[in-house]
């Protein structure tokens, strides 16, 4: 009897990104080349998702900052764009693939997560539907690459979580967080403005349309920056900042919260800004290949 392995294709390969593992691994370096590493080993990253051509310049900023020497398990909290989900979700599949190579998922965590109960089980169609933690794969590959046996991945699909989900995820993870051989990986874009995303808030004071957007979202990041999960909750309450990654940010706010309060120190700080479009009304149409069916729930707070 074998045990069959069950892989999670890379179905946005070929189109989100290249499909040619040469091509990729020469644009993923090409991009870290350009990158600092400023505040390594980080214990935490916020990353986007979106098409590699919009976003994987930027995405290179966090990327500089993993030390593949000291890490050896990699969470990723990603939102879900395509099913409604009121909790978080783990993958059905054993293995992760990448045009580079292929990410081994961490069963003995996982079998501590389902224990819990608090999660449930994605389908591997909505695993593969699914964009917000496949985008974090190939760059979570290239940068772990000189230890590439040495690590897994633990994927955690994260849903429109209430304030108190948010608290509750926080306080389990926190255990892992606390670990300094574990690195999060948090995948959130930030404003997604215009019609299709019913949301069109606009500042005049700060000039043009994208200006207003960066403003919006910079002030969304100083308050992240201060790593306090009530904080953030008002400033969502408040200016409804279309970040579709929000609730994998409160989760990891609550983890830090929730690690404050027994003294250990964490501070964090964003190194890149970056927005697929700064021609006001082409914020509107940003291609498909950023982020589609991003808005689904948008209203859910």
């Amino acid at each position: 009897m074998s045990n069959r392995v069950v892989c999670r294709e890379a179905s946005h390969a070929g189109s989100w990104y290249s499909a040619s593992g040469a091509q990729l691994n020469a644009q993923l370096e090409g991009w870290l080349s350009q990158a600092q590493s400023a505040i390594k080993p980080a214990r935490a990253i916020i990353a986007p998702h979106a098409g590699y051509t919009y976003c994987g310049a930027c995405a290179a900023h966090a990327y500089k900052q993993v030390d593949p020497s000291v890490t050896r398990r990699v969470f990723i909290l990603g939102p879900s764009h395509h099913v409604p989900l009121s909790r978080c979700a783990l993958s059905s599949a054993d293995v992760y693939r990448t045009p580079l190579y292929d990410l081994r998922i961490d069963q003995k965590v996982y079998s501590d997560l389902w224990k819990t109960g608090l999660f449930e089980r994605m389908s591997m169609q909505t695993d593969e539907d699914e964009h917000s933690i496949e985008m974090h794969l190939p760059y979570t590959a290239k940068a772990m690459e000189s230890h590439k046996d040495e690590f897994s991945i633990v994927p955690v699909l994260v849903g429109a979580l209430s304030e108190s989900k948010e608290q509750e995820y926080g306080k389990l993870l926190s255990k892992y967080l606390a670990d300094p051989s574990n690195l999060f990986i948090i995948s959130s874009d930030f404003c997604h403005w215009g019609q299709r995303f019913r949301y069109t808030y606009y500042d005049e004071s700060q000039g043009e349309i994208y200006r207003s957007i960066e403003h919006l979202d910079k002030m969304g990041m100083g308050i992240i920056e201060q790593l306090d999960p009530m904080s953030f909750t008002n400033y969502l309450k408040k200016y409804r900042n279309t970040i579709c990654g929000r609730h994998p940010i409160g989760v990891l706010l609550n983890a830090v919260a929730e690690l404050r309060k027994s003294g250990m120190d964490m501070n964090f700080s964003f190194l890149n800004y970056a927005q697929s479009s700064s021609t006001g009304k082409g914020l509107q149409e940003i291609s498909d290949e950023a982020e589609d069916l991003c808005y689904k729930e948008s209203k859910m707070y």
